[in-house]
């Protein structure tokens, strides 16, 4: 393959790897060792730049310090009473997009599952959705529901490529946790939701196929042919790769076959008992045409690869929207700080990205979350494609974590749309953020943001560790 053709394969499948982001100070080393707290809230500045900033803003720290609440711990276990100013912050959302600022830090992921239990228990959330292909949480989902399969075998199989970043021990904890509530609540079970669209697995063409045969017996033939050779027979990782492998104008034609799918199905909609098995059926064949799509773009004309993102991040809101109003699940989704956010970061390679689109789709009902950490550790892909851990060192002067890590919490969360007057023009101002994908470094650095634009909450923490991958 050619470059725009392994950098898909390799990095941007999954986990939209071009954002990938680092500042200078990063290096493949151990983590830093721990360093002081962060500075109280009347800290004076320390450098030029602290101190263009304050004549500037005054001192947003202070101003935020006043409204911001301390997290007790990043950990998923134990009491949850710090988390009600959250329940506010979240009030009737139906989807609440939960960021990271890494792909494979351990806070990120334990505070996802922390707040997932908050939000199951106190504010009757029901799915939880990641940065994953619909057919691996239906996967996923079969297993949470009844036990059915091996969960290492599952996280095994399906986390592959840079979808790995997910088989670690954080989540492999989170999806335990959701199979014992599943357990104890059986009439009422958290489901589990794959949202992305770079590999269709071969449960998508058995569950349309078998509605076919049952409600459609017609179709079956025609069904048969337009996924002839489409059906996955080897793992994710080379299916992919020899996709991609496949001429411009082959995936162009299957893309068309996969559309025809499923307009074939759409024609006679489902009436009575059927409704529910038919939206259901189209939707999986949806998922099959949205990543033959994907793959029909030209990944050799670097012009191309903005409509490509575009088009991955609307399916990933598209997913999760209709799985939403299917179903009546309140949903945390889990992914990117650069795909949950209601602006992109990165407007030449992702002219809108899925948080914008949830906020279209509904309105007040989605809310964006991002997390920021000012120093710490990850795993990520290296210049070489081997998985590196990498460490970052404190936060420079004039970002965003840098202003935020002086906060008078360690840890925090903050509502950016209820803050302080003094705090509200430095929200509304560009400052540079960490934003660190599935390699690093990225081709695109340090993006500037207006965290008042982006976010609608912010939880920072002060350090971070790599978190531990299993495979």
């Amino acid at each position: 393959m050619n470059m725009h053709k392994a950098l898909l394969a390799a990095l941007l499948i999954p986990l939209g790897a071009t954002l990938a982001v680092a500042p200078a100070a990063f290096s493949a080393t151990p983590p830093a060792p721990a360093v002081a707290p962060a500075s109280a809230d009347t800290a004076a500045p320390t450098g030029p730049q602290d101190a263009a900033a304050a004549a500037a803003f005054g001192f947003p720290e202070a101003a935020l310090g006043r409204v911001a609440h301390p997290l007790r711990t990043t950990e998923p276990r134990g009491g949850l009473a710090d988390l009600r100013p959250f329940g506010r912050m979240v009030g009737d959302a139906r989807v609440v997009g939960l960021g990271e600022a890494t792909h494979s830090s351990h806070e990120f992921f334990t505070v996802k599952h922390r707040i997932l239990r908050y939000l199951v228990e106190e504010k009757g959330f029901r799915a939880f959705a990641l940065e994953a292909p619909w057919s691996t949480g239906l996967r996923l989902n079969t297993y949470l529901l009844g036990g059915q399969g091996d969960l290492k075998q599952i996280m095994d199989e399906e986390f592959q490529g840079t979808y790995r970043w997910w088989n670690n021990a954080e989540y492999r904890d989170l999806l335990q946790w959701m199979r014992a509530y599943n357990v104890k609540h059986p009439k009422d079970p958290v489901r589990f939701v794959g949202d992305d669209g770079g590999f269709a697995g071969a449960e998508l063409y058995d569950r349309v196929s078998a509605y076919a045969a049952a409600a459609r017996p017609e179709l079956a033939p025609q069904l048969t042919e337009l996924y002839r050779g489409l059906r996955p027979a080897t793992d994710a990782e080379t299916y992919v790769n020899d996709y991609l492998a496949k001429p411009m104008a082959e995936r162009k034609k299957l893309a068309e076959r996969t559309g025809r799918a499923v307009d074939l199905l759409k024609q006679r909609p489902g009436t009575g008992a059927d409704a529910d098995a038919h939206a259901w059926a189209v939707q999986h064949a949806t998922a099959i045409h949205q990543m033959t799509t994907l793959y029909a773009f030209d990944w050799d004309d670097p012009r191309s690869i903005p409509d490509a993102m575009l088009h991955r991040d609307r399916i990933m809101a598209e997913n999760v929207a209709w799985w939403q109003q299917r179903t009546g699940d309140k949903i945390v989704l889990a992914a990117h700080n650069g795909h949950i956010a209601l602006r992109t970061y990165v407007p030449g390679s992702y002219p809108k990205v899925q948080g914008g689109f949830l906020r279209d789709k509904l309105g007040g009902g989605y809310l964006s979350v991002g997390l920021t950490f000012d120093r710490g550790s990850f795993n990520a892909f290296g210049p070489d494609g081997g998985v590196r851990r990498f460490t970052a060192g404190p936060a420079a002067p004039g970002t965003a974590e840098h202003t935020l890590d002086r906060v008078r919490h360690r840890d925090f969360m903050v509502d950016l749309r209820h803050t302080p007057a003094a705090a509200r023009a430095w929200l509304a101002a560009p400052h540079t953020v960490k934003n660190i994908g599935a390699t690093y470094p990225g081709i695109a650095d340090a993006p500037q943001i207006r965290l008042a634009q982006s976010h609608d909450v912010v939880i920072h923490l002060q350090q971070v560790k790599a978190a531990r991958l299993l495979k």
